[in-house]
Protein backbone atom coordinates (compact mmCIF):
# COMPACT_ATOMS: atom_id res chain seq x y z
CA UNK A 1 0.00 0.00 0.00
CA UNK A 2 1.33 3.42 -0.89
CA UNK A 3 2.07 6.19 1.59
CA UNK A 4 -0.28 9.09 2.23
CA UNK A 5 1.67 12.32 2.04
CA UNK A 6 0.49 15.42 3.83
CA UNK A 7 1.43 19.08 3.85
CA UNK A 8 0.49 21.51 6.62
CA UNK A 9 0.25 24.97 5.11
CA UNK A 10 0.34 28.15 7.19
CA UNK A 11 -2.44 30.61 6.41
CA UNK A 12 -4.18 33.65 7.82
CA UNK A 13 -7.39 33.09 9.78
CA UNK A 14 -9.31 35.51 7.55
CA UNK A 15 -8.77 33.20 4.53
CA UNK A 16 -9.95 30.16 6.47
CA UNK A 17 -12.95 31.94 8.04
CA UNK A 18 -14.06 33.32 4.67
CA UNK A 19 -14.03 29.89 3.03
CA UNK A 20 -15.57 28.13 6.03
CA UNK A 21 -18.63 30.32 5.52
CA UNK A 22 -18.96 29.09 1.92
CA UNK A 23 -19.38 25.31 2.12
CA UNK A 24 -20.76 25.23 -1.45
CA UNK A 25 -17.26 25.84 -2.85
CA UNK A 26 -15.75 22.52 -3.90
CA UNK A 27 -12.55 24.00 -5.37
CA UNK A 28 -10.35 26.56 -3.67
CA UNK A 29 -6.96 28.19 -4.18
CA UNK A 30 -4.28 28.35 -1.50
CA UNK A 31 -2.36 31.02 -3.38
CA UNK A 32 1.26 32.00 -2.97
CA UNK A 33 2.09 35.66 -3.72
CA UNK A 34 5.73 34.84 -4.46
CA UNK A 35 4.91 32.45 -7.27
CA UNK A 36 7.40 29.92 -5.95
CA UNK A 37 6.79 26.38 -7.22
CA UNK A 38 5.18 23.73 -5.02
CA UNK A 39 6.28 20.12 -5.48
CA UNK A 40 5.69 18.61 -2.04
CA UNK A 41 2.50 16.73 -3.00
CA UNK A 42 0.92 14.76 -5.84
CA UNK A 43 -2.76 14.94 -6.79
CA UNK A 44 -4.79 13.16 -4.14
CA UNK A 45 -2.51 13.95 -1.20
CA UNK A 46 -3.66 15.82 1.89
CA UNK A 47 -3.20 19.56 2.28
CA UNK A 48 -4.05 20.86 5.76
CA UNK A 49 -4.58 24.41 7.01
CA UNK A 50 -2.90 25.79 10.13
CA UNK A 51 -3.49 29.40 11.11
CA UNK A 52 -0.85 31.88 12.18
CA UNK A 53 -0.31 32.77 15.80
CA UNK A 54 -2.01 33.79 18.00
CA UNK A 55 -4.85 31.52 16.82
CA UNK A 56 -2.41 28.74 15.95
CA UNK A 57 -4.86 25.94 15.21
CA UNK A 58 -5.20 23.34 12.48
CA UNK A 59 -8.61 24.31 11.12
CA UNK A 60 -9.25 21.95 8.20
CA UNK A 61 -7.90 20.55 4.99
CA UNK A 62 -8.56 19.52 1.42
CA UNK A 63 -7.36 17.19 -1.31
CA UNK A 64 -4.47 18.49 -3.41
CA UNK A 65 -5.34 18.88 -7.13
CA UNK A 66 -2.19 20.43 -8.53
CA UNK A 67 -0.02 23.51 -8.79
CA UNK A 68 0.07 26.18 -11.48
CA UNK A 69 1.82 29.51 -11.93
CA UNK A 70 -0.67 31.84 -13.62
CA UNK A 71 -1.55 35.55 -13.82
CA UNK A 72 -3.60 36.80 -10.88
CA UNK A 73 -6.53 37.59 -13.18
CA UNK A 74 -6.68 33.96 -14.35
CA UNK A 75 -6.52 32.66 -10.78
CA UNK A 76 -9.49 34.89 -9.95
CA UNK A 77 -11.41 33.89 -13.09
CA UNK A 78 -10.93 30.20 -12.23
CA UNK A 79 -11.71 30.21 -8.50
CA UNK A 80 -13.32 33.60 -7.75
CA UNK A 81 -14.33 33.50 -4.04
CA UNK A 82 -12.43 30.22 -3.79
CA UNK A 83 -9.37 32.47 -3.45
CA UNK A 84 -10.57 33.33 0.04
CA UNK A 85 -11.60 36.91 -0.67
CA UNK A 86 -14.74 38.76 -1.75
CA UNK A 87 -13.32 40.13 -5.01
CA UNK A 88 -10.15 40.57 -7.03
CA UNK A 89 -9.37 43.90 -5.37
CA UNK A 90 -9.29 42.21 -1.97
CA UNK A 91 -6.88 39.56 -3.28
CA UNK A 92 -4.61 42.34 -4.54
CA UNK A 93 -4.80 44.01 -1.13
CA UNK A 94 -3.88 40.75 0.61
CA UNK A 95 -0.91 40.30 -1.72
CA UNK A 96 0.25 43.84 -0.97
CA UNK A 97 0.03 43.20 2.78
CA UNK A 98 2.38 40.26 2.24
CA UNK A 99 4.68 42.35 0.02
CA UNK A 100 4.79 45.23 2.49
CA UNK A 101 5.65 42.84 5.31
CA UNK A 102 8.53 41.47 3.25
CA UNK A 103 9.68 44.90 2.02
CA UNK A 104 8.74 44.16 -1.59
CA UNK A 105 7.30 46.64 -4.13
CA UNK A 106 3.51 46.84 -4.02
CA UNK A 107 1.47 45.89 -7.08
CA UNK A 108 -0.74 48.49 -8.71
CA UNK A 109 -4.34 47.92 -9.89
CA UNK A 110 -3.05 47.76 -13.47
CA UNK A 111 -0.52 45.01 -12.80
CA UNK A 112 -1.31 41.33 -13.31
CA UNK A 113 1.51 39.46 -11.57
CA UNK A 114 1.89 35.71 -11.73
CA UNK A 115 1.05 33.93 -8.51
CA UNK A 116 1.47 30.36 -7.38
CA UNK A 117 -1.81 28.46 -7.17
CA UNK A 118 -1.93 25.46 -4.86
CA UNK A 119 -5.22 24.12 -6.14
CA UNK A 120 -7.40 22.11 -3.78
CA UNK A 121 -10.72 20.29 -3.95
CA UNK A 122 -13.40 19.17 -1.49
CA UNK A 123 -12.27 21.42 1.39
CA UNK A 124 -13.39 20.74 4.94
CA UNK A 125 -13.28 23.40 7.67
CA UNK A 126 -13.68 22.34 11.29
CA UNK A 127 -15.85 24.03 13.91
CA UNK A 128 -13.68 25.96 16.36
CA UNK A 129 -14.27 23.45 19.15
CA UNK A 130 -13.06 20.62 16.90
CA UNK A 131 -9.84 22.22 15.63
CA UNK A 132 -6.43 20.73 16.47
CA UNK A 133 -3.23 22.12 17.91
CA UNK A 134 -0.09 22.28 15.75
CA UNK A 135 1.53 18.98 14.71
CA UNK A 136 4.02 17.50 17.17
CA UNK A 137 7.43 19.11 16.90
CA UNK A 138 6.12 22.01 14.81
CA UNK A 139 8.83 24.65 14.31
CA UNK A 140 7.51 28.20 14.41
CA UNK A 141 10.30 29.34 12.10
CA UNK A 142 8.32 27.71 9.27
CA UNK A 143 6.85 30.41 7.06
CA UNK A 144 4.89 28.45 4.46
CA UNK A 145 4.47 25.02 5.99
CA UNK A 146 5.90 21.54 6.29
CA UNK A 147 5.49 18.29 4.38
CA UNK A 148 5.14 14.82 5.91
CA UNK A 149 6.25 11.90 3.75
CA UNK A 150 3.70 9.50 5.26
CA UNK A 151 0.95 10.67 7.56
CA UNK A 152 0.05 7.03 8.32
CA UNK A 153 3.51 6.35 9.77
CA UNK A 154 3.21 5.31 13.45
CA UNK A 155 5.22 8.39 14.45
CA UNK A 156 2.53 10.70 13.06
CA UNK A 157 -0.59 8.56 12.64
CA UNK A 158 -2.05 9.40 16.05
CA UNK A 159 -2.17 13.06 15.12
CA UNK A 160 -3.07 12.86 11.44
CA UNK A 161 -5.53 9.93 11.36
CA UNK A 162 -8.55 11.75 12.86
CA UNK A 163 -7.85 14.82 10.71
CA UNK A 164 -7.47 12.79 7.52
CA UNK A 165 -10.69 10.93 8.31
CA UNK A 166 -12.57 14.23 8.57
CA UNK A 167 -11.12 15.57 5.31
CA UNK A 168 -11.40 12.36 3.26
CA UNK A 169 -14.66 11.33 4.96
CA UNK A 170 -13.21 7.86 5.48
CA UNK A 171 -10.33 6.31 7.37
CA UNK A 172 -6.89 6.90 5.80
CA UNK A 173 -6.23 3.17 5.33
CA UNK A 174 -9.58 2.76 3.55
CA UNK A 175 -8.88 5.75 1.30
CA UNK A 176 -5.46 4.38 0.37
CA UNK A 177 -6.81 0.90 -0.36
CA UNK A 178 -9.67 2.22 -2.47
CA UNK A 179 -7.42 4.58 -4.38
CA UNK A 180 -4.79 1.91 -4.98
CA UNK A 181 -7.42 -0.48 -6.35
CA UNK A 182 -8.90 2.18 -8.63
CA UNK A 183 -5.51 3.25 -9.94
CA UNK A 184 -4.54 -0.33 -10.71
CA UNK A 185 -7.83 -0.94 -12.52
CA UNK A 186 -7.99 2.34 -14.36
CA UNK A 187 -4.56 3.89 -14.85
CA UNK A 188 -2.01 1.12 -15.02
CA UNK A 189 -3.52 -0.62 -18.05
CA UNK A 190 -4.30 -3.86 -16.25
CA UNK A 191 -7.86 -3.36 -17.47
CA UNK A 192 -9.95 -0.79 -19.35
CA UNK A 193 -8.58 2.73 -19.29
CA UNK A 194 -11.81 3.96 -17.79
CA UNK A 195 -13.75 1.40 -15.82
CA UNK A 196 -16.36 1.82 -13.15
CA UNK A 197 -13.74 2.35 -10.46
CA UNK A 198 -13.23 6.02 -9.62
CA UNK A 199 -10.04 7.14 -7.85
CA UNK A 200 -11.44 9.23 -5.02
CA UNK A 201 -8.19 10.99 -4.22
CA UNK A 202 -6.10 11.34 -7.36
CA UNK A 203 -8.54 13.08 -9.66
CA UNK A 204 -8.24 16.84 -10.06
CA UNK A 205 -10.89 19.50 -9.77
CA UNK A 206 -12.27 20.94 -13.01
CA UNK A 207 -10.75 24.41 -12.60
CA UNK A 208 -7.45 22.93 -11.45
CA UNK A 209 -7.44 20.75 -14.57
CA UNK A 210 -7.69 23.85 -16.79
CA UNK A 211 -4.99 25.87 -15.05
CA UNK A 212 -2.66 22.90 -14.68
CA UNK A 213 -2.89 22.16 -18.42
CA UNK A 214 -2.09 25.79 -19.22
CA UNK A 215 0.94 25.53 -16.97
CA UNK A 216 2.07 22.09 -18.19
CA UNK A 217 1.90 23.08 -21.88
CA UNK A 218 3.50 26.47 -21.34
CA UNK A 219 0.37 28.25 -22.51
CA UNK A 220 0.66 26.87 -26.08
CA UNK A 221 -1.67 24.69 -28.11
CA UNK A 222 -0.19 21.19 -28.28
CA UNK A 223 -0.91 20.98 -32.03
CA UNK A 224 -0.69 24.49 -33.52
CA UNK A 225 1.73 26.08 -31.06
CA UNK A 226 -0.55 29.14 -30.74
CA UNK A 227 -0.01 30.94 -27.41
CA UNK A 228 -2.98 33.35 -27.41
CA UNK A 229 -4.41 32.28 -24.05
CA UNK A 230 -8.05 33.33 -24.62
CA UNK A 231 -8.21 30.94 -27.60
CA UNK A 232 -6.98 27.90 -25.68
CA UNK A 233 -9.12 25.14 -24.19
CA UNK A 234 -8.47 22.35 -21.72
CA UNK A 235 -9.44 19.31 -23.79
CA UNK A 236 -10.22 15.90 -22.32
CA UNK A 237 -9.06 12.94 -24.38
CA UNK A 238 -11.75 10.79 -22.80
CA UNK A 239 -14.66 13.10 -21.85
CA UNK A 240 -15.76 13.25 -18.24
CA UNK A 241 -19.36 12.74 -19.38
CA UNK A 242 -18.47 9.25 -20.59
CA UNK A 243 -16.23 8.22 -17.72
CA UNK A 244 -13.02 10.19 -18.12
CA UNK A 245 -11.22 11.93 -15.30
CA UNK A 246 -9.77 15.37 -14.64
CA UNK A 247 -6.12 14.26 -14.90
CA UNK A 248 -3.30 15.81 -16.87
CA UNK A 249 -2.57 12.56 -18.69
CA UNK A 250 -6.20 12.60 -19.87
CA UNK A 251 -5.90 16.09 -21.33
CA UNK A 252 -4.25 18.35 -23.87
CA UNK A 253 -4.19 22.10 -24.30
CA UNK A 254 -5.79 22.84 -27.67
CA UNK A 255 -6.88 25.89 -29.63
CA UNK A 256 -10.68 26.13 -29.50
CA UNK A 257 -11.30 25.19 -33.15
CA UNK A 258 -8.88 22.25 -32.98
CA UNK A 259 -10.56 21.16 -29.76
CA UNK A 260 -13.95 21.03 -31.51
CA UNK A 261 -12.52 18.93 -34.35
CA UNK A 262 -10.94 16.62 -31.76
CA UNK A 263 -14.20 16.19 -29.84
CA UNK A 264 -16.14 15.51 -33.04
CA UNK A 265 -13.68 12.91 -34.30
CA UNK A 266 -12.33 14.80 -37.30
CA UNK A 267 -8.91 14.94 -35.67
CA UNK A 268 -7.10 12.67 -33.25
CA UNK A 269 -3.63 11.99 -31.88
CA UNK A 270 -1.89 8.65 -32.30
CA UNK A 271 -0.18 6.83 -29.41
CA UNK A 272 3.10 7.89 -31.07
CA UNK A 273 1.94 11.51 -30.52
CA UNK A 274 1.32 12.50 -34.13
CA UNK A 275 -1.79 14.22 -35.49
CA UNK A 276 -4.29 12.06 -37.34
CA UNK A 277 -6.82 13.71 -39.67
CA UNK A 278 -10.01 11.85 -40.57
CA UNK A 279 -10.76 11.38 -44.28
CA UNK A 280 -14.24 12.62 -43.43
CA UNK A 281 -12.94 16.14 -42.78
CA UNK A 282 -12.21 16.91 -46.43
CA UNK A 283 -15.40 15.13 -47.57
CA UNK A 284 -17.59 17.14 -45.22
CA UNK A 285 -15.63 20.41 -45.51
CA UNK A 286 -13.73 20.70 -48.84
CA UNK A 287 -12.05 23.98 -47.79
CA UNK A 288 -10.40 22.43 -44.72
CA UNK A 289 -6.86 22.50 -46.07
CA UNK A 290 -5.54 24.39 -43.03
CA UNK A 291 -6.47 21.40 -40.91
CA UNK A 292 -5.70 18.52 -43.28
CA UNK A 293 -2.17 19.92 -43.51
CA UNK A 294 -1.72 18.97 -39.85
CA UNK A 295 -1.67 15.23 -40.70
CA UNK A 296 1.42 13.58 -39.19
CA UNK A 297 2.52 16.67 -37.28
CA UNK A 298 4.26 15.87 -33.95
CA UNK A 299 2.33 16.95 -30.89
CA UNK A 300 4.05 19.02 -28.21
CA UNK A 301 3.88 17.47 -24.75
CA UNK A 302 4.66 18.57 -21.18
CA UNK A 303 8.20 18.29 -19.88
CA UNK A 304 7.04 16.08 -17.03
CA UNK A 305 6.52 12.57 -18.43
CA UNK A 306 3.74 11.79 -15.96
CA UNK A 307 1.68 14.68 -17.39
CA UNK A 308 1.89 13.56 -21.02
CA UNK A 309 -1.17 12.08 -22.77
CA UNK A 310 -1.80 8.50 -21.73
CA UNK A 311 -1.31 5.97 -24.50
CA UNK A 312 -4.43 4.11 -23.39
CA UNK A 313 -6.50 7.30 -23.47
CA UNK A 314 -5.29 8.12 -26.99
CA UNK A 315 -6.08 4.58 -28.15
CA UNK A 316 -9.57 4.97 -26.69
CA UNK A 317 -10.13 8.21 -28.63
CA UNK A 318 -8.97 6.63 -31.91
CA UNK A 319 -11.22 3.65 -31.33
CA UNK A 320 -14.34 5.37 -30.01
CA UNK A 321 -14.35 8.94 -31.39
CA UNK A 322 -12.15 9.21 -34.49
CA UNK A 323 -14.07 9.04 -37.78
CA UNK A 324 -12.43 6.36 -39.90
CA UNK A 325 -14.66 6.62 -42.99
Amino acid sequence: MSDMKAFVGVTDKAWADFLAQRPHLDEINFWRPSGRSFQALSPGDLFLFKTHKPHDRLVGGAVFSGFALVPLSEAWAAFEEGNGREDLAEVREAINVYRARNKMPLISPEEDPSIGCIMLRDPVFLPEEETFGPPPGWAYSLVQGRSYADSTDPEHAGYFAPIAERVLRQRPAEALAEDEHAVAATWERHGPMFGEARPTRRRMGQEAFKLALLDAYGGRCAITGIDVRPTLDAAHIHPVASGGLHRLDNGMLLRADVHKLFDQGYLSVSPSLEVRISPRLHKDFPDSGEYTALEGKPVAVPRNKADRPSRSALEWHLRKVFRTD
